[in-house]
Protein backbone atom coordinates (compact mmCIF):
# COMPACT_ATOMS: atom_id res chain seq x y z
CA UNK A 1 0.00 0.00 0.00
CA UNK A 2 2.91 2.08 0.18
CA UNK A 3 3.78 2.26 -3.34
CA UNK A 4 4.19 5.80 -4.89
CA UNK A 5 1.65 4.48 -7.36
CA UNK A 6 -0.63 3.38 -5.49
CA UNK A 7 -0.04 6.27 -2.79
CA UNK A 8 -0.94 8.61 -6.02
CA UNK A 9 -4.13 6.85 -7.23
CA UNK A 10 -6.08 5.85 -4.18
CA UNK A 11 -7.02 9.07 -3.60
CA UNK A 12 -8.20 9.45 -6.66
CA UNK A 13 -9.97 6.40 -7.18
CA UNK A 14 -11.71 7.31 -3.92
CA UNK A 15 -12.97 10.43 -4.48
CA UNK A 16 -14.16 9.11 -8.10
CA UNK A 17 -15.51 6.24 -6.14
CA UNK A 18 -17.39 8.65 -3.77
CA UNK A 19 -19.01 10.99 -6.31
CA UNK A 20 -20.16 7.47 -8.04
CA UNK A 21 -22.06 6.68 -4.98
CA UNK A 22 -23.76 10.57 -4.78
CA UNK A 23 -24.83 10.49 -8.68
CA UNK A 24 -25.97 7.10 -7.81
CA UNK A 25 -28.23 7.47 -4.90
CA UNK A 26 -29.23 10.91 -6.11
CA UNK A 27 -27.67 12.87 -3.51
CA UNK A 28 -26.17 15.17 -6.02
CA UNK A 29 -29.02 15.77 -8.89
CA UNK A 30 -28.08 15.43 -11.99
CA UNK A 31 -28.87 19.08 -12.73
CA UNK A 32 -26.32 20.47 -10.29
CA UNK A 33 -23.74 18.43 -12.05
CA UNK A 34 -23.59 22.09 -14.75
CA UNK A 35 -23.24 24.15 -11.45
CA UNK A 36 -20.70 22.26 -10.12
CA UNK A 37 -18.58 22.44 -13.30
CA UNK A 38 -18.84 25.86 -13.42
CA UNK A 39 -17.64 26.47 -10.22
CA UNK A 40 -14.85 24.50 -10.88
CA UNK A 41 -13.50 25.35 -13.45
CA UNK A 42 -14.62 29.18 -13.16
CA UNK A 43 -13.80 29.66 -9.69
CA UNK A 44 -11.54 27.09 -7.78
CA UNK A 45 -9.51 25.85 -10.99
CA UNK A 46 -8.21 30.00 -12.14
CA UNK A 47 -7.52 30.14 -8.05
CA UNK A 48 -5.02 27.18 -8.29
CA UNK A 49 -3.86 27.91 -11.74
CA UNK A 50 -3.05 31.91 -10.72
CA UNK A 51 -1.01 31.14 -7.58
CA UNK A 52 0.64 28.45 -8.84
CA UNK A 53 2.18 30.21 -12.01
CA UNK A 54 2.36 33.37 -10.06
CA UNK A 55 5.15 32.42 -7.95
CA UNK A 56 6.91 30.65 -11.30
CA UNK A 57 9.34 32.71 -13.54
CA UNK A 58 9.62 32.37 -17.41
CA UNK A 59 13.05 31.62 -17.51
CA UNK A 60 12.75 28.48 -15.05
CA UNK A 61 10.09 27.10 -17.77
CA UNK A 62 11.34 24.24 -19.96
CA UNK A 63 8.76 24.20 -22.99
CA UNK A 64 10.72 21.43 -24.88
CA UNK A 65 8.39 18.62 -23.12
CA UNK A 66 5.74 20.98 -24.13
CA UNK A 67 6.51 21.08 -28.18
CA UNK A 68 6.88 16.85 -28.11
CA UNK A 69 3.51 16.36 -26.57
CA UNK A 70 1.84 18.45 -28.70
CA UNK A 71 3.67 17.33 -31.87
CA UNK A 72 2.71 13.68 -30.24
CA UNK A 73 -1.21 15.06 -30.32
CA UNK A 74 -0.88 16.07 -33.55
CA UNK A 75 0.40 12.51 -35.21
CA UNK A 76 -2.49 10.95 -33.64
CA UNK A 77 -4.89 13.61 -34.01
CA UNK A 78 -3.79 13.17 -38.22
CA UNK A 79 -4.28 9.40 -37.45
CA UNK A 80 -8.09 9.46 -36.10
CA UNK A 81 -8.56 11.87 -39.31
CA UNK A 82 -7.24 9.62 -41.66
CA UNK A 83 -9.32 6.56 -40.27
CA UNK A 84 -12.58 8.48 -39.94
CA UNK A 85 -12.53 10.94 -42.49
CA UNK A 86 -12.17 14.67 -43.00
CA UNK A 87 -15.45 15.53 -41.60
CA UNK A 88 -17.28 17.11 -38.65
CA UNK A 89 -17.37 13.30 -36.89
CA UNK A 90 -13.74 12.55 -37.61
CA UNK A 91 -12.58 15.95 -36.15
CA UNK A 92 -14.43 15.48 -33.12
CA UNK A 93 -12.88 11.85 -32.89
CA UNK A 94 -9.87 13.17 -33.50
CA UNK A 95 -10.34 15.96 -30.56
CA UNK A 96 -11.09 13.28 -28.20
CA UNK A 97 -8.38 11.24 -29.10
CA UNK A 98 -5.83 13.96 -28.14
CA UNK A 99 -7.51 15.76 -25.73
CA UNK A 100 -7.00 14.92 -21.97
CA UNK A 101 -8.98 15.78 -18.90
CA UNK A 102 -5.69 17.50 -17.51
CA UNK A 103 -8.46 19.71 -14.78
CA UNK A 104 -10.36 17.47 -12.94
CA UNK A 105 -8.31 14.58 -12.66
CA UNK A 106 -4.74 15.65 -14.39
CA UNK A 107 -3.37 18.41 -11.35
CA UNK A 108 -4.56 16.41 -8.60
CA UNK A 109 -3.37 13.61 -9.60
CA UNK A 110 0.16 14.75 -11.13
CA UNK A 111 0.56 16.65 -7.77
CA UNK A 112 -0.42 13.82 -5.46
CA UNK A 113 2.21 12.03 -7.92
CA UNK A 114 4.88 14.31 -8.73
CA UNK A 115 4.95 17.15 -6.12
CA UNK A 116 5.89 20.96 -7.42
CA UNK A 117 8.01 20.27 -10.11
CA UNK A 118 5.20 17.72 -11.99
CA UNK A 119 2.77 20.40 -11.37
CA UNK A 120 5.06 23.66 -12.72
CA UNK A 121 5.35 21.02 -15.87
CA UNK A 122 1.66 20.38 -16.35
CA UNK A 123 0.66 23.91 -15.56
CA UNK A 124 3.09 24.89 -18.73
CA UNK A 125 1.39 22.60 -20.82
CA UNK A 126 -1.97 23.77 -19.30
CA UNK A 127 -1.05 27.48 -20.73
CA UNK A 128 -1.33 26.42 -24.26
CA UNK A 129 -3.21 22.79 -24.36
CA UNK A 130 -6.57 24.05 -23.86
CA UNK A 131 -5.63 27.17 -25.98
CA UNK A 132 -3.66 25.09 -28.66
CA UNK A 133 -5.84 22.01 -29.14
CA UNK A 134 -9.54 23.54 -28.50
CA UNK A 135 -8.56 26.58 -31.36
CA UNK A 136 -6.88 23.71 -33.57
CA UNK A 137 -10.12 21.53 -32.92
CA UNK A 138 -12.24 24.55 -33.44
CA UNK A 139 -10.53 25.69 -36.88
CA UNK A 140 -10.84 22.38 -38.18
CA UNK A 141 -14.57 21.48 -36.68
CA UNK A 142 -15.50 25.02 -38.57
CA UNK A 143 -13.46 24.53 -42.00
CA UNK A 144 -15.00 20.41 -41.97
CA UNK A 145 -18.48 21.50 -41.35
CA UNK A 146 -18.55 24.43 -43.25
CA UNK A 147 -17.03 22.25 -46.49
CA UNK A 148 -20.02 19.84 -45.91
CA UNK A 149 -22.73 22.86 -45.74
CA UNK A 150 -20.98 24.32 -48.84
CA UNK A 151 -21.04 20.98 -50.53
CA UNK A 152 -24.66 20.54 -49.56
CA UNK A 153 -25.89 23.94 -50.61
CA UNK A 154 -27.03 24.59 -47.05
CA UNK A 155 -24.73 27.81 -46.82
CA UNK A 156 -21.92 29.96 -48.39
CA UNK A 157 -18.03 28.69 -47.19
CA UNK A 158 -16.54 31.64 -45.01
CA UNK A 159 -13.73 32.89 -44.95
CA UNK A 160 -10.71 30.83 -43.61
CA UNK A 161 -8.97 33.59 -41.94
CA UNK A 162 -13.23 34.69 -40.22
CA UNK A 163 -12.88 30.92 -39.07
CA UNK A 164 -9.06 31.41 -37.75
CA UNK A 165 -9.08 34.34 -35.58
CA UNK A 166 -12.34 33.54 -34.53
CA UNK A 167 -11.64 30.17 -33.07
CA UNK A 168 -8.33 31.75 -31.57
CA UNK A 169 -10.45 34.65 -30.04
CA UNK A 170 -12.47 31.47 -28.20
CA UNK A 171 -9.52 29.59 -27.59
CA UNK A 172 -7.42 32.23 -25.63
CA UNK A 173 -10.62 33.94 -23.72
CA UNK A 174 -10.90 31.03 -21.83
CA UNK A 175 -10.83 30.02 -17.70
CA UNK A 176 -7.81 28.19 -18.31
CA UNK A 177 -5.40 29.57 -20.16
CA UNK A 178 -6.21 33.20 -18.59
CA UNK A 179 -5.15 32.89 -15.24
CA UNK A 180 -1.75 30.96 -16.38
CA UNK A 181 -1.14 34.18 -18.16
CA UNK A 182 -2.34 36.31 -15.42
CA UNK A 183 -0.15 34.76 -12.84
CA UNK A 184 2.98 34.45 -15.29
CA UNK A 185 2.64 38.29 -16.03
CA UNK A 186 1.96 38.54 -12.19
CA UNK A 187 5.34 36.67 -11.24
CA UNK A 188 7.55 38.73 -13.86
CA UNK A 189 7.05 41.50 -12.00
CA UNK A 190 8.93 39.99 -8.90
CA UNK A 191 5.78 40.84 -6.51
CA UNK A 192 4.21 38.23 -4.03
CA UNK A 193 0.63 37.86 -3.58
CA UNK A 194 -0.65 40.08 -0.32
CA UNK A 195 -1.58 37.32 2.53
CA UNK A 196 -4.71 38.75 2.65
CA UNK A 197 -5.24 37.35 -1.03
CA UNK A 198 -3.02 34.72 -1.06
CA UNK A 199 -5.09 32.83 1.65
CA UNK A 200 -8.23 32.47 0.31
CA UNK A 201 -6.40 31.55 -3.09
CA UNK A 202 -5.36 29.01 -1.39
CA UNK A 203 -8.42 27.59 -0.01
CA UNK A 204 -9.88 27.80 -3.18
CA UNK A 205 -7.29 26.05 -4.76
CA UNK A 206 -6.94 23.28 -2.18
CA UNK A 207 -10.59 22.47 -2.75
CA UNK A 208 -10.54 22.18 -6.28
CA UNK A 209 -9.02 18.37 -6.54
CA UNK A 210 -11.27 16.98 -4.34
CA UNK A 211 -14.59 18.70 -5.92
CA UNK A 212 -13.20 17.66 -9.12
CA UNK A 213 -12.38 14.24 -8.92
CA UNK A 214 -16.03 13.74 -7.06
CA UNK A 215 -17.73 15.20 -9.76
CA UNK A 216 -16.15 12.95 -12.63
CA UNK A 217 -17.75 10.14 -10.58
CA UNK A 218 -21.31 12.33 -10.29
CA UNK A 219 -20.88 12.29 -13.81
CA UNK A 220 -20.18 8.70 -14.46
CA UNK A 221 -23.02 8.01 -12.57
CA UNK A 222 -25.36 9.61 -14.69
CA UNK A 223 -23.71 8.67 -18.21
CA UNK A 224 -24.90 5.63 -20.44
CA UNK A 225 -22.80 3.72 -22.71
CA UNK A 226 -25.07 1.87 -24.23
CA UNK A 227 -25.16 0.62 -27.29
CA UNK A 228 -21.86 2.77 -28.32
CA UNK A 229 -19.65 0.35 -25.75
CA UNK A 230 -17.70 -0.93 -29.05
CA UNK A 231 -16.60 2.92 -30.38
CA UNK A 232 -16.03 4.14 -27.10
CA UNK A 233 -13.65 0.74 -26.44
CA UNK A 234 -11.94 1.80 -29.59
CA UNK A 235 -11.56 5.92 -28.78
CA UNK A 236 -10.34 3.95 -25.07
CA UNK A 237 -7.62 2.62 -27.04
CA UNK A 238 -6.80 5.80 -28.98
CA UNK A 239 -6.62 8.19 -25.93
CA UNK A 240 -5.67 5.57 -23.30
CA UNK A 241 -2.97 3.53 -25.00
CA UNK A 242 -1.66 5.84 -28.45
CA UNK A 243 -1.59 8.42 -27.42
CA UNK A 244 0.91 8.33 -24.39
CA UNK A 245 2.70 5.67 -26.59
CA UNK A 246 3.35 8.25 -28.85
CA UNK A 247 4.22 10.65 -26.52
CA UNK A 248 6.36 8.23 -24.96
CA UNK A 249 8.10 6.96 -28.09
CA UNK A 250 8.52 10.54 -29.19
CA UNK A 251 10.03 11.75 -26.01
CA UNK A 252 12.87 8.72 -26.51
CA UNK A 253 13.83 9.86 -29.90
CA UNK A 254 13.92 13.35 -28.63
CA UNK A 255 16.28 12.48 -25.41
CA UNK A 256 13.66 13.64 -22.54
CA UNK A 257 13.77 11.78 -19.51
CA UNK A 258 12.70 12.71 -15.89
CA UNK A 259 9.77 14.27 -14.34
CA UNK A 260 9.22 15.89 -18.17
CA UNK A 261 8.63 13.26 -19.60
CA UNK A 262 6.89 11.16 -17.16
CA UNK A 263 4.40 14.08 -16.71
CA UNK A 264 3.48 14.32 -20.27
CA UNK A 265 3.15 10.39 -20.53
CA UNK A 266 1.01 10.34 -17.69
CA UNK A 267 -0.97 13.46 -19.09
CA UNK A 268 -1.38 12.23 -22.70
CA UNK A 269 -2.93 8.93 -20.98
CA UNK A 270 -5.72 11.11 -18.95
CA UNK A 271 -9.37 10.27 -20.05
CA UNK A 272 -11.31 12.74 -22.46
CA UNK A 273 -11.93 15.94 -21.50
CA UNK A 274 -15.48 17.36 -20.94
CA UNK A 275 -14.44 20.10 -23.57
CA UNK A 276 -14.48 17.55 -26.65
CA UNK A 277 -18.52 16.65 -25.24
CA UNK A 278 -19.15 20.59 -25.40
CA UNK A 279 -17.74 20.60 -29.31
CA UNK A 280 -19.40 17.66 -30.21
CA UNK A 281 -23.17 19.61 -28.95
CA UNK A 282 -22.21 22.72 -30.18
CA UNK A 283 -22.44 21.03 -33.34
CA UNK A 284 -24.61 18.00 -33.08
CA UNK A 285 -22.21 15.49 -33.58
CA UNK A 286 -21.38 11.94 -32.14
CA UNK A 287 -22.80 13.37 -28.79
CA UNK A 288 -23.56 9.63 -27.60
CA UNK A 289 -20.40 8.15 -28.80
CA UNK A 290 -18.47 11.21 -27.34
CA UNK A 291 -20.09 10.77 -23.90
CA UNK A 292 -20.27 7.05 -23.84
CA UNK A 293 -16.40 7.43 -24.61
CA UNK A 294 -15.56 10.10 -21.99
CA UNK A 295 -17.39 7.19 -19.29
CA UNK A 296 -15.13 4.19 -20.80
CA UNK A 297 -12.03 6.38 -20.65
CA UNK A 298 -12.76 7.48 -17.32
CA UNK A 299 -13.49 3.77 -15.88
CA UNK A 300 -10.03 2.30 -18.16
CA UNK A 301 -8.23 5.24 -16.76
CA UNK A 302 -8.25 3.44 -13.01
CA UNK A 303 -6.09 0.37 -15.04
CA UNK A 304 -4.13 2.23 -18.00
CA UNK A 305 -3.03 5.31 -15.97
CA UNK A 306 -1.85 2.82 -12.62
CA UNK A 307 0.40 0.87 -16.07
CA UNK A 308 1.64 4.01 -16.97
CA UNK A 309 2.76 5.24 -14.07
CA UNK A 310 4.62 1.65 -13.54
CA UNK A 311 5.79 2.53 -16.86
CA UNK A 312 7.84 5.78 -16.43
CA UNK A 313 8.46 5.68 -12.81
CA UNK A 314 12.43 4.60 -13.83
CA UNK A 315 12.55 8.14 -15.12
CA UNK A 316 12.15 9.57 -12.12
Amino acid sequence: MNHPVVVALLPVVLFILTGYVAGRRRWIGGGAVRDLSNLVFMLLLPALLFRTMSAVHLGQLDFKPIAMYFGAAALVYALVIVVKGYNPTGAVLALAGTFSNTGMIGIPLIGLAYGQPGMVTLFTLISLHSLVLLTAGNIVLELAAQREDARRGVAPARSVWATVGGALRKGIIHPIPLPIMAGLLFGSTGLSIPPLLDQPLQLLGNAMGPIALVLVGVTLAYGSVGTHLKGALAMAGVKNLLHPAVVLALGWLLGLEGVPLAVMVVTAGLPIGANVYLFSQRYGVAEELITASVAVTTVMGLITLPLAMLLVRGLV
